[in-house]
């Protein structure tokens, strides 16, 4: 039997990449979307085109009702999960921090922070031994962020990106003696459409004289970091917060 992995957000991006390596691999996919529709879909027949399976299901993660009818679709599709990833993410256009007010605030951390507690909570409920489950893996995106503060940028989402790494720490504790490795990876500046959220299209090129191997990295280059902490490879790795930042 396939084992089930849930990627929050996978409709673009890191969460796109992250659900074609692990098709290719032999998982079957649950991919969450909020509002990309028509790319989610056309993502679960690429997987199927190949002889994957995959289903797409539309959740808000920050909203806790929408994402216990989330698991509650996944449930009957696969009477199984083994790998949560909580990709889901967003940020708001570049500004200092007097410029922010309450709303983006909670926008910014609903997205980021609240939707990873709630979707652990799930899927904690269904992977732990205490729960009856057979184990499994959380793996959350964090960001290189949350070490480097986005000073004059993204210093909420830096923040909410700090707050991951803190409950990842403390997830992996918790859940270490219940069969559940929990890690994060934390990407630094790859080529995805999240730097045109924050109104500069073209951060990547930008920054990337400030990274140390030169370049902005590619989605694919997560997705594999992704997948190995999925793996059995790393059956002894827990809480680590892993690097993906060509050295930022």
């Amino acid at each position: 039997m396939h084992k089930v992995m849930l990627i929050t957000g996978a409709s673009r991006g890191i969460g796109a990449a992250t659900a074609r390596l692990a098709a290719a691999r032999g998982y079957a996919l649950c991919i969450n979307y909020r509002q990309r529709r028509d790319a989610a879909e056309q993502l679960v027949e690429e997987i199927e085109h190949q002889g994957g399976r995959a289903i797409a299901v539309a959740a808000d993660v920050a909203d806790e009702r929408q994402v216990a009818e989330l698991f509650a679709t996944l449930d009957p599709e696969f009477g199984r999960l083994d790998v949560l990833v909580n990709n889901a993410g967003m940020l708001e256009r570049q500004a200092r921090l007097e410029e922010v007010d309450g709303a983006r605030l909670l926008r910014v951390f609903g997205a980021n922070v609240f939707g990873s507690f709630h979707c652990a909570r799930e899927a904690i409920r269904r992977l732990s031994t205490r729960h009856g489950g057979r184990g499994g893996s959380i793996i959350n995106l964090s960001s290189i962020a949350a070490r480097l503060g986005a000073p004059n940028e993204y210093v909420d989402y830096a923040a909410a990106k700090a707050a991951i790494d803190a409950m990842t720490v403390g997830l992996a504790k918790e859940l270490a003696t219940e069969g559940i490795r929990v890690n994060a990876v934390r990407p630094g500046v790859i080529r995805t459409d999240i730097h045109a959220s924050g109104g500069e299209p073209g951060r990547v090129e930008r920054v990337a004289a400030s990274v140390p191997m030169g370049r902005g990295g590619e989605a694919e280059e997560i997705a594999n970091a992704i997948l190995w902490l999925a793996s059995d490879e790393a059956s002894y790795t827990t809480g680590a917060l892993l690097d993906v930042s060509g050295g930022r």
